[in-house]
Parts: structure tokens; sequence; C-alpha cells
């Protein structure tokens, strides 16, 4: 999902009206992208940006040079920053997968300061992520655990919208604005398309890894056909749809 949230970062942010007051927390940052749209879109503040994976600060260290950019393995649900430290936090695809989503909210709340601007998004996986749809319902058809992976996929915390709205105000955050980002997820072949779902990171992956080879076999030219729809092989564009809120710390 890397390349997509590079895509996603510019509109997700325009969504948010960022500004230069800091610092600005990127919650959950993972490979950096949001972290180098903030820098790019800033002059003065600085941005601190943690993950719980140690693998992608050390990647996030290794490949972003800025000097305003601190990186930090941290939980987001056991921030490790005082109280009111923070002017901005953002927050991009990483909310649903923290195992305890109020506890992030409340956390995210209080390391902000009173004023301070909240934003976050998450994939609308059900409604709106074409993709990755294709993948799950084409392999459920052949595998009961494909089934099983595709509602935890589907039924995840934040997920459904209006869900991002009620946790938010439960957090304490008031003046919420939501919203659906759109952006197009560009394959140039099935080769292109399927590379991720070989690949090590993300849910998809640990499950397909772990089929036995007859089924991955079924499971790969079953969705190889669905990705040709009747068609040759090649270019494939599909709409990728993430919910967005924005929100204010008022105290």
């Amino acid at each position: 999902m890397g390349r997509f949230s590079r895509l996603l970062a510019p509109k997700f942010l325009a969504f948010s009206k960022i500004d230069d007051d800091g610092p600005i927390l990127d919650a959950g940052c993972g490979t950096g992208s949001l972290t180098c749209e903030l820098l790019s879109r800033t002059s003065q503040a600085m941005i601190v940006a943690v993950d719980i994976s140690s693998a992608y600060i050390e990647y996030c260290r290794q490949n972003v040079s800025d000097h305003r950019a601190d990186f930090d393995v941290a939980d987001l649900t056991k921030l490790p920053f005082a109280d009111c430290h923070f002017e901005q936090a953002y927050s991009q695809l990483v909310l649903d997968f923290v195992p305890d989503t109020v506890r992030a909210f409340e956390e995210l709340f209080r390391v902000l300061k009173p004023g301070g601007r909240f934003a976050a998004a998450v994939w609308d996986a059900r409604g709106g992520l074409v993709f990755n749809r294709m993948f799950l319902d084409t392999a459920a058809v052949l595998d009961e655990e494909a089934g099983v992976l595709r509602k935890k996929n589907f039924t995840r915390p934040l997920r459904q919208p209006g869900q991002l709205t009620q946790v938010a105000l439960s957090a304490g955050f008031s003046g919420i604005r939501a919203d659906e980002l759109l952006i197009r997820t560009e394959f140039k072949s099935f080769a292109d398309y399927w590379a991720p779902f070989d690949g090590k990171d993300g849910p998809i992956p640990a499950y397909y890894s772990k089929r036995p080879t007859d089924l991955r076999a079924k499971i790969k030219d079953a969705v190889r056909r669905a990705y040709l729809d009747g068609d040759q092989d090649g270019p494939r564009s599909y709409v990728a749809v993430a919910l967005a809120i924005s929100a204010v710390k008022i105290m």
C-alpha cells in the first residue's frame, strides 16, 4: 500500500488544511509518505513521526534526510509525549490497525495543545477499495480461510462510514468535518498488480504465503482472470476511497 499512501497524502493534507504551526505529529508514519508530504507543505515546523515498527523507523531514518523530521518507535496507545505538546497531529492509514482504537484517539487528544488540530484517514475497505476486494472476493470463493480474512478486513474498527467521527467525538474532539478522498490505483499489468500479494507486509500476503502450493496457484489464476476481465493483459485503473475526518481539541 506504500505507493498508494503517497498518492493519498497530498489530498489528505489538502482536506486537513495544514499550516506551519508546530510541532506536528505524524502518528503511524510507516515508510514516511505522509511525513514527506508534511515536510513539503511546511517550511519551519518540526515533524515528529512515530511508528510501532522499528523496521519502518529505520527505513525512514535512512531515506528522509530533512533535519526537521525526527523518527521514533512509539505505540499510539502509549505515546511518550507530555500533555498538550503538539499543535497538529495527523494519522494516515494506520488507526484501523491499532488494537485499541479508542485509546489511540484518547492519546492523540491528550498530546495536542488546546486549539490543536487533528486529522485521520483510513481506507473504505468494503465500499471503496476495488483492487483489494478483487483479491478477497475471488479467494473467498475458493478458500474458507480467505472468507475469514475478508470478514476481518471489512469489519475492522473505523472502516465503516461514520465510525471515525464517532470515536473522535468520544475522545473529546470537536468541530469535526468528514469527507471521502478518492484516488486511482494504477497498475501496468497483472504482474504489477499481483506483486504486493507475493510480498511480506500486510494481512493478505501473510494469508497467501501460508496456503498450500496448489491452492495458491488456483487463487492466483482466478484473480488473474478477474483482473483481465475478458480483455488482454495490460494497464488497469481502479478507484480507491479513504474515509477522512478533521477535528479540533477545544478545552
